[in-house]
């Protein structure tokens, strides 16, 4: 495990203080919600524009999206659901990478988003003048992104990853010999070299939502809830993961709730998640996993404040003025696209993706 030097503490203070001001949706009486879906439908119809929605933004925004033949999924499913879309509009609820990934993935069609503040603590802990440079001074490295990066960072990539596939690649890239950087999410990165025994350069970004989860609360919780099953996201800390029944992604923790026979499941990832946990599997019951304790506050508390900035509010107004639209060079998408096209051609020959 080789880790970077740490990220700069204005950089992290700077990142907290975003977090902090991330404005939430407002609250809505039924009728306003109704009135608002009803407007967003016509409007989608309208503009042949079609919702695409991560699992992390309010459950309101995911059943909209299921209602208007669009899809809630992860952000790569969410992008390759956009590239075979025939909408002329694609319309993006969730942070503003994915954004870009689709934009990325679809050149030809116009990407929105409710709100182009809608960030993300992993994008902005990677700033691509200050990982520029780390690469040059380690050019025998293959330099491999998660996908929470900008589309300034993905064009200094090879590879991008995902957490359902990233543990795939490394190992491809361990076999061929490779020496590699891993940017942005050291607990992620701590966890594949703990997977595969590929000892990385690992940058020191972390999440803000996953990086709250802790290790002697989710001890005790467990142990009040002695039947129940710990599901853990791999963005979370080493402590944390070690007490997990099931580490893995987004999906991987959806389908564990589906299919396994137990009744109770504490998750430690963003809540949002529950949405589509529920729908898969409405008789069994979920536990958000502990962010807090006696000595120490949640920031987040277990749901990102910027997914929590898409609301049915600034839905409505994007699809009238059209105005948070994802811009990308064409020179800056040329190269940002090669690293998710490799990405997805060895998902392929490898059965992870259609």
């Amino acid at each position: 495990m080789t880790d970077t030097t740490r990220l700069p503490q204005a950089l992290q203070q700077r990142i907290e203080q975003l977090a902090q001001q991330a404005p939430a949706g407002p609250i809505l009486s039924p009728e306003q919600t109704a009135a608002l879906k009803s407007d967003i439908k016509a409007l989608l119809k309208e503009k042949n524009a079609q919702l695409v929605a991560h699992y992390y933004v309010d459950a309101e925004l995911q059943a909209l999206a299921e209602e208007t033949g669009g899809v809630v999924a992860d952000s790569l499913e969410m992008a390759n659901f956009g590239a075979k879309s025939d909408a002329d509009i694609l319309v993006v609820c969730g942070v503003r990478f994915m954004g870009e990934t689709a934009k990325l993935l679809s050149p030809g069609k116009k990407v929105l988003m409710p709100t182009l503040e809608a960030t993300c603590s992993l994008d902005l802990s990677c700033p691509p003048d200050a990982f520029r440079a780390f690469i040059d001074e380690h050019p025998d490295h293959t330099v491999v992104v998660y996908a929470n990066t900008s589309a300034e960072v993905k064009a200094l990539a090879d590879w991008t990853v995902t957490s359902g596939n990233a543990l795939h690649i490394v190992r491809h890239l361990k076999a061929q010999g490779e020496r590699i950087i891993w940017a942005p999410d050291r607990h992620l990165g701590h966890w594949i070299e703990k997977e595969t025994g590929v000892d990385m350069l690992v940058w020191q970004g972390h999440c803000v939502v996953h990086d709250e989860f802790m290790a002697y609360e989710l001890e005790k919780l467990r142990a009040e809830h002695p039947e129940a099953k710990v599901l853990v996201h791999p963005e979370s800390p080493e402590n944390v993961i070690a007490l997990a029944d099931v580490v893995g992604s987004t999906r991987v923790l959806i389908e564990a709730v589906r299919t396994l026979p137990d009744r109770q499941f504490i998750v430690a990832t963003d809540y949002g998640i529950f949405y589509k946990m529920q729908q898969v599997a409405p008789d069994k019951e979920l536990i958000v996993a502990p962010t807090s304790s006696r000595e120490r506050q949640c920031s987040s508390c277990a749901h990102c404040p910027w997914m929590a900035m898409n609301s049915l509010v600034n839905l409505k107004r994007v699809l009238e003025t059209e105005d948070q639209e994802i811009v990308i060079d064409p020179e800056l998408r040329e190269r940002a696209v090669q690293p998710i096209e490799r990405m997805l051609a060895f998902s392929r020959e490898q059965g992870l993706v259609k």
